[in-house]
This record gives C-alpha cells, sequence and structure tokens, in this order.
C-alpha cells in the first residue's frame, strides 16, 4: 500500500479534511500516512486526530510523524504540501504593509504585493523538497495545495521537471453554488472549466442539452445573490462568463473593485459586505486573515473532541480531488478533476510553460491534461495580467535578482490602480524588509 506524506500536517483544516478522505477510501485504508511539520506540538496533535480516525474506524492504516523532512518523504509515493511558510507572523506583513500605502488586500495570497511575498517565502521550501524527492522519493507525485497555486507550480516545474499537480475546490465549490442558484441536480450539470488558479472560467454549464447560462444570469438579478457575490456577476455581465474563485478573493485581481477612493471609515463601501458575513468573501481588508486568527483559537478544542471521539467523524469524502487522484492511480479506476499543470499547448493563447488549471483524466499512467484550446480573447487577456506577474515572481525566486520583486508588483493590476512607480518602489522595499527572516537573499 502507498506511503503518502504530507508537508505541513500542522495545518489546521488540510489534514483532517485530506487524511478522513484517505481513509474512507477502501483502496487506501492500509496506507502509512506520514506527517512532517516543523512544529512539535501541532504535529502531534495532527498525530492525534489521524490515530483516530484510524482507530475508531478500525483500519489497518498507519500513521507516523516527524520534525525531519527527510525521514518523512523517504520512500513515499505521494507527497501532499499544505504548509504555510511564515506562518501567520509573515501573513500579517503581507496585509498590513500594503495597507499602510493605500493597498486593500482581503485575502492577499495569490497575487497583489501579499501573493508575491508568499510566493517568495513559499518557493525556495518546494524546490529544497523537489531536491528531497529526488533522492529518496525519485517516483513520487506532489499534490500542492500551498499558494500561491500558480506562482509556485510554475516555479516548481522549471526548476525540477518532477511531476506534480496544484489542487484547489474552487471548480467544486463554484460549480455547486451555481447549481444551488439556479435549483439544477449538482449530480446532472455538465460543465467545462479552464483557465488559470482562482481565474478560471466556466465556458459551459449545461444540464443535458441545456445551456444553463441564462437561468444563472436570471438568478444573479436577485438582491440577495447579487450581495454575495456581486464582483463574480459583475464580471460574468462584462466579460460574459463566470469565474471560479470567491468575490473577496477575485476583487483583488484585477483593477476595478478594490479602490481606496471607495473606503468609508477604513471600510470598503456596502458592494463589498456581504449580509451574510461570510468568512472573507464580504471583501472586508484582512477579512481572510481575520478568519485565520479566529480559526486558530478554536483549532485545538477541534483536534481535541475529534482526537477523544467527543466529535463525530466524517462519513463522506469531501469534494477535495487529493483521495480521488491517489485512488485513481493506485486502482487505474479513472477519476476526472481540475487540476493546476505546466501548459505544454493546453491554451494556445497563454504562455507557453505558465500554471494552467484545466481538466485532467487520472489513472494508473498518472496525469492526463486536457487540451482545451484558445479561450475567449478577453478571458485570456484578462488572465495574462496575472500570468505577467507570475512570471517575475517565478524569476526573482529562481535567479535571486531583486528588481524582478519590484518589475513583478509595478505590473500587478491592483497595485498598479493605486500607487505610482515610486510609491511601489518604496512598498517593496518595506516589504522585503520586515521579511528579513524569510528572506535573506534579498536583504
Amino acid at each position: 500500500m502507498p506511503k503518502i506524506t504530507f508537508i505541513g500536517a500542522g495545518s489546521v483544516v488540510f489534514t483532517r479534511n485530506l487524511c478522513s478522505d484517505i481513509l474512507l477510501t477502501p483502496a487506501l485504508q492500509e496506507s502509512t500516512i506520514s506527517l512532517m511539520d516543523l512544529h512539535p506540538e501541532r504535529l502531534a496533535q495532527a498525530r492525534d486526530v489521524v490515530q483516530a480516525l484510524i482507530d475508531q474506524r478500525g483500519l489497518k492504516a498507519r500513521v507516523e510523524a516527524s520534525t525531519n523532512l527527510a525521514e518523512a518523504v523517504r520512500g513515499a509515493d505521494y507527497v501532499v504540501t499544505t504548509f504555510q511558510q511564515g506562518g501567520l507572523d509573515a501573513y500579517q506583513l503581507d496585509i498590513d504593509i500594503p495597507q499602510r500605502y493605500g493597498v486593500e488586500q482581503c485575502v492577499g495570497d495569490t497575487l497583489g504585493p501579499g501573493g508575491v511575498f508568499r510566493s517568495l517565502r513559499t518557493i525556495p521550501v518546494l524546490l529544497e523538497l523537489g531536491k528531497t524527492m529526488d533522492a529518496l522519493a525519485p517516483n513520487a507525485l506532489l499534490l500542492n495545495y500551498v499558494n500561491p497555486m500558480a506562482a509556485n507550480c510554475w516555479a516548481f516545474d522549471r526548476a525540477t521537471g518532477r511531476p506534480h499537480v496544484g489542487l484547489c475546490h474552487s471548480v467544486q465549490g463554484t460549480s455547486e453554488m451555481l447549481a444551488r442558484w439556479i435549483k439544477a441536480p449538482y449530480e446532472d450539470v455538465v460543465f467545462r472549466c479552464a483557465g488559470i488558479n482562482h481565474q478560471a472560467f466556466f465556458l459551459e454549464f449545461r444540464q443535458g442539452a441545456e445551456d444553463l447560462y441564462p437561468r444563472i444570469r436570471e438568478a444573479a438579478k436577485d438582491d440577495a445573490i447579487y450581495g454575495s457575490e456581486p464582483v463574480r456577476i459583475d464580471l460574468m455581465k462584462y466579460f460574459g462568463y463566470f469565474v471560479t474563485e470567491s468575490s473577496g478573493h477575485a476583487s483583488e485581481y484585477s483593477p476595478y473593485f478594490r479602490k481606496t477612493a471607495q473606503m468609508v471609515n477604513g471600510e470598503l463601501v456596502p458592494r463589498f459586505t456581504d449580509p451574510a458575513d461570510h468568512w472573507f468573501d464580504n471583501g472586508r481588508t484582512g477579512g481572510y486573515l481575520r478568519h485565520c486568527l479566529e480559526r486558530l483559537e478554536h483549532a485545538q478544542a477541534d483536534f481535541a473532541a475529534l482526537a477523544s471521539g467527543e466529535k463525530a467523524l466524517p462519513t463522506v469524502r469531501t469534494h477535495e480531488y487529493g483521495s480521488r487522484i491517489i485512488e485513481a492511480c493506485e486502482t487505474n479506476q479513472p477519476a476526472r478533476i481540475n487540476g493546476n499543470v505546466p501548459n505544454r499547448g493546453l491554451i494556445p493563447n497563454l504562455p507557453t510553460g505558465c500554471c494552467v488549471e484545466v481538466p485532467v483524466l487520472v489513472d494508473k499512467s498518472g496525469l492526463q491534461p486536457t487540451k482545451i484550446g484558445a479561450l475567449p480573447p478577453q478571458l485570456a487577456a484578462l488572465m495574462q495580467t496575472n500570468v505577467n506577474v507570475q512570471s517575475l515572481v517565478v524569476e526573482a525566486a529562481l535567479t535571486g535578482k531583486r528588481e524582478h520583486i519590484y518589475h513583478a508588483a509595478m505590473l500587478d493590476p491592483h497595485t498598479g490602480a493605486e500607487l505610482d512607480l515610486d510609491q511601489i518602489h518604496s512598498l517593496v522595499d518595506d516589504l522585503i524588509a520586515g521579511h528579513e527572516g524569510w528572506l535573506p537573499a534579498y536583504q
């Protein structure tokens, strides 16, 4: 049975959910799950939760835990990355320093100044992991859940050439949401979705031969629905298609939505106020950081309740793709996912080699991405503004040249809509100085 290694196993959500999914999969219930994290206490908690999943379900799986990367990776068949380099301390800098300049980020983990610096912290760790896999797990497949997805996977591909796939749940979550909006049975919905991570679009959304887009557009006129997803609905109105990532995220990837001039008493104007106050999707500056801090407060109790049996174990798999990929590779029963992979002729009007998110068939032969063909030109042009930033981040990370960090920030659509070139240069200087402990090469 396979050895499945988790790097960053102290993650509050992913370790619990992904390991539960694996252990609910009959073909994987005798796997070895190897957990690795640099924080011994969080690692011990994760081990206890996974052991509880095994014991309470009466399985033959085995769990092991280590703070040593080589020990965890040795002999692995699959390596799953869920770490956050720098943790919430670095994340706080990603939000606070740009905010002082008037760059208001809701999530700040994919594009913008926050995304740029999260990439710079993360890519060296992924490259070190790639070297360790070359030496100790040469045939292992990397399943990356770490953001910024596109820049991380692009750099990993350029530097290592190793097989990998980047995984997100925005395609699953958004398709489920759209089906709810129009009251269509989800099991009857067929869709075709492609682009780049957090900016992929549903090119088709059907039930049988019926195009469901007219019903989606009609549903979007409802005040409550529009209030919950104003950015995505506006993007559909003006670009023609519905995007995969939430309004809080999507507001950061273009120059249209997060204007300092739209601030009232330090908060964005009501178009970003979701009456349901969902997590970070209401678009508040630093909304997702606040959500992470609040979630951390409850994590200890949640781990303890799961480990002791006080909290009921999940009985069905989540919609995360991780367990389905491993199952397909092990059993040769095909799975269809949407994954982030290198663009080798898959979307010809995006750059060769960049990271694209497309349907992927998975079986014992591995990952087989779908050739999409050219995207609608307005969508490809919108994505290209994001790919430009990603490409310069990758250059900075792989060459160590500080000037490319400035270039990446200057090309960011949201930052450029708020700041002039001198201000962007100063913002980058402040972020580099704040990241002294994580980015010594650029000091």
